[in-house]
């Protein structure tokens, strides 16, 4: 109205009940093929930690004092 000075003529009635009952319809089932999704990304995720952690080993322990072997193939040494 502000803009131009009179009344917006809309073809339909905003106010039916029809529209908002399948809207909500509509919202429900959105909510739950989200809910559903979410559940198939948890399982993907746990199937697929399951498979990596099967042949992952444990960490060794290091101490003071330890041997060990280094590589000295990516060092620089100044001269």
């Amino acid at each position: 109205m502000e803009n131009y000075r009179r009344e917006m003529r809309i073809g339909v009635d905003l106010r039916r009940k029809g529209k908002i009952e399948k809207t909500t319809e509509f919202v429900e089932k959105m909510r739950k093929v989200q809910k559903e999704a979410k559940m198939a990304l948890m399982r993907a995720q746990e199937e697929m930690k399951r498979q990596v952690n099967r042949e992952r080993k444990e960490a060794e322990v290091w101490k003071v004092r330890n041997k060990v072997m280094l590589s000295t193939k990516d060092l620089v040494f100044k001269e």
